[in-house]
C-alpha cells in the first residue's frame, strides 16, 4: 500500500491569523486539499492558538473526507478536543507551549504511565495513537510496551543532515523504522520533508505509512499552486515506492 500523504494546514491558519478575518479560509484550503489528491489532513492546535485554532478543528469535523490527524501535547484541554472530535489518528507531541515548532520526539520511558493512560483511553474511544519519537531504539520499544498503534519518527535531523550525506542522513531512521515494525507498531513520518528529500527517505523506508508535511509544502505552493504542488509530492511518493 502506498504511503499516504497528510497535508498539514498550520501554516494556511498562520496567514490568516496575521490579518484577522477569515482570509485564506482554513477549512475550504482543507477541502481543496482533499480535492487535489490530498489523502490525509493534519492540524496541531497549540495552547496559544497562534495558527490552526480550537475552533478550526471542531469546524474540520464532519466536513472531511479523507483520514483527520490531530496533533499536539495530550494536556487536558488538547484531550478533551480529541475525544469530543474522534479524529481518525491523535499524534501526541512533546512540545512545550512556548516551542516554536515541535523538535523532539517523547522520552517514552520518563512519560509511560502517562502515555500508557492515555493510550488506554484512546483505544477505548476507537482512535488510532501514534507516538511522536525520534531514532533512539529504547524509546521505539517503550512505545510498543506501551500499547500505542503508531510512531511518528521526527524526521528534523534527516532533513538536516540529508544534503550532507544522505547516506548517512537515513541510517538510524531505517533502523529505528525496522524496529518499530518488528515490533508491530505503524510508522509514520514527519518534519522538514520535502520534494527534496521525501523520494529518498520513502526509497530506504518503503512500509511508512503516513507522512505529514506543512511547512515545505505550503511554501512550494507559493511557487507552483496547491494543486500542483500536491501533486507533485504524490508523485515523490509514487516514484519511491514503483
Amino acid at each position: 500500500m502506498s504511503t499516504v500523504l497528510s497535508v498539514n494546514i498550520n501554516k494556511v491558519a498562520t496567514i490568516r491569523n496575521a490579518r484577522g478575518g477569515n482570509t485564506p479560509d482554513v477549512v475550504q484550503v482543507a477541502l481543496d486539499c482533499e480535492k487535489f489528491g490530498a489523502q490525509g489532513i493534519t492540524v496541531h492546535p497549540r495552547p496559544d492558538e497562534r495558527h490552526i485554532r480550537y475552533d478550526d478543528v471542531t469546524a474540520l469535523r464532519g466536513k472531511l473526507t479523507t483520514e483527520f490527524n490531530i496533533e499536539g501535547n495530550p494536556n487536558s484541554r488538547f484531550m478533551r478536543l480529541v475525544l469530543e472530535v474522534k479524529p481518525h489518528q491523535v499524534t501526541l507531541v512533546p512540545d512545550a507551549a512556548t516551542a516554536l515548532t515541535s523538535n523532539a520526539g517523547w522520552n517514552t520511558v520518563a512519560n509511560r504511565d502517562l502515555l500508557t493512560d492515555i493510550v488506554k483511553g484512546m483505544k477505548q474511544a476507537g482512535i488510532r495513537t501514534s507516538l511522536f519519537v525520534g531514532t533512539d531504539i529504547r524509546m521505539i520499544e517503550t512505545a510498543a510496551a506501551i500499547g500505542t498503534d503508531r510512531i511518528e519518527l521526527y524526521t528534523g535531523p534527516y532533513a538536516h543532515d540529508y544534503p550532507k550525506d544522505k547516506a548517512a542522513a537515513i541510517r538510524l531512521f531505517r533502523e529505528a523504522a525496522d524496529v518499530a515494525n518488528s515490533l508491530g507498531m505503524g510508522v509514520n513520518a514527519g518534519h522538514d520533508l520535502s520534494l527534496e528529500n521525501l523520494r529518498y527517505f520513502l526509497e530506504q523506508i518503503p512500509f511508512i505509512k503516513e507522512v505529514s508535511i506543512g511547512h515545505a509544502l505550503i511554501s512550494d505552493a507559493l511557487y507552483f499552486g496547491l494543486q500542483e504542488t500536491i501533486r507533485l509530492y504524490r508523485e515523490q511518493i509514487v516514484s519511491a515506492q514503483n
